[in-house]
């Protein structure tokens, strides 16, 4: 039952960042009349208050011990955005209801994985249930175009509600099932596993923050111009560019269940370096090839990648930052900011020289950069304990 509740929070949180997040633009236009530097300063305003409260809230729920009702509370501000959105006038007061109600309305998935942590879950469990959040964002934004394309713009704010009323219902048993006691056993295993955590240096933490950031900057640059790419460089129609899309989200979800079959038995390092190989091979390939076929052969390289970005990563954070809202938290906003750090590397396609070609090598020499930097931290942490927080096969030597 608890399998079952978790996999199901997962997806109604996946569903409701993958009904809203893309059509974001579209309902700002749509619905309030907002004009093309409307959508850019909004959307930037709503990411950092997005930002914010996603330390701020897991934070909270550490202190508290907590992450459910918490939780509960973000499903609820869920409907509450919803509702706003579709009585508000004018983009004013739009904004005011995605700064107050939106921002702590997403801090949702990320503490769902925190109370995973909490719980004593595995990393195939943790691999698993990010798997379905992967599969809602597959499903999700061809499903919200969809709606607002029949029945207009507004209409997807009903959908957004009613994901929202999933969400407190599938919490509201997650508690009552929590308060039976069905969780003692896993929070006193995942207390013990605190108790033997062995502590990393500050500076070491930052700097493997830091590589994840590279890391996220480079995916997040290639995945947004990718359509623009297959047009303007391939001469391809632009439906290529949503077929690659869909096929790198597709074949994210096998690739989080080979990590999760795998990370519980192989090295925690192992893997993550050999996403990082993955990642270089891909920027490399993209940089050559001139055919639609080798561009989706590429995504299998593309998902490996970004699945053990996106799931050890996840994993990773966890255990080496004490609290696990925290933790989970300055993970997500790693995705943030290397969103904002793709920005001047996009750029670099428009210099003549380089093109697209430069801007795919600077992909792959920063993460061949983020890669070392995991490296030397890996190391660094094997000098400095017996036991070696980056690598779970290590540890149990």
């Amino acid at each position: 039952m608890n399998r079952l509740l978790t996999s199901s929070s997962a997806l109604f949180w996946g569903l409701q960042f993958a009904f809203l997040n893309p059509v974001l633009a579209l309902l700002l236009v749509g619905l309030y009349g907002a004009t093309p530097a409307d959508v850019g300063w909004v959307l930037a305003v709503y990411n950092a208050g997005g930002l914010v409260f996603s330390l701020v809230i897991p934070a909270w729920a550490d202190r508290t011990g907590d992450y459910l009702r918490p939780m509960l509370l973000c499903a609820v501000l869920t409907i509450a955005l919803s509702s706003a959105l579709a009585l508000a006038t004018a983009l004013p007061l739009a904004v005011i209801a995605l700064i107050a109600l939106g921002g702590p309305a997403g801090v949702g998935s990320t503490l769902l994985f925190a109370d995973l942590r909490r719980s004593g879950a595995s990393t195939s469990d943790v691999m698993n249930t990010r798997a379905i959040v992967s599969f809602a964002w597959v499903a999700g934004p061809p499903a919200a175009t969809l709606v607002m394309g029949i029945l207009g713009d507004g209409s997807i704010l009903g959908v957004l509600a009613a994901v929202g009323v999933l969400n407190v219902a599938t919490t509201v048993l997650m508690i009552r099932r929590h308060r039976a006691g069905a969780g003692a056993a896993a929070s006193a295993a995942s207390a013990r596993s605190e108790s033997e955590r062995p502590s990393l240096r500050m500076p070491m933490v930052v700097a493997i923050v830091a590589a994840f950031v590279l890391l996220q900057a480079t995916n997040s640059a290639v995945m947004s111009i990718l359509t623009l790419f297959t047009t303007a460089e391939l001469g391809l129609p632009v439906f290529w560019g949503g077929v690659t899309l869909g096929v790198a989200a597709l074949l994210e979800i096998p690739a989080l269940w080979l990590i999760g079959r795998f990370g519980d038995r192989v090295s925690t390092h192992a893997l993550l370096m050999s996403g990082c190989a993955a990642g270089v091979l891909y920027y490399v390939a993209l940089a050559l090839l001139r055919d639609p076929v080798s561009l989706l052969a590429a995504q299998l390289l593309n998902a490996w990648f970004f699945a053990t970005v996106s799931g050890i990563g996840m994993t990773l954070f966890q255990r080496i930052i004490p609290r696990p809202g925290l933790a989970t938290g300055i993970y997500m906003n790693t995705r943030k900011v290397g969103s904002i750090v793709s920005g001047p590397i996009i750029a670099i396609a428009g210099f003549a020289p380089l093109g697209y070609p430069g801007m795919f090598a600077v992909c792959a020499g920063l993460t061949v950069l983020a890669a070392i930097v995991l490296l030397v931290a890996h190391l660094a942490a094997r000098r400095s304990a017996s036991r070696v927080p980056l690598d779970r096969a290590a540890e149990a030597e």
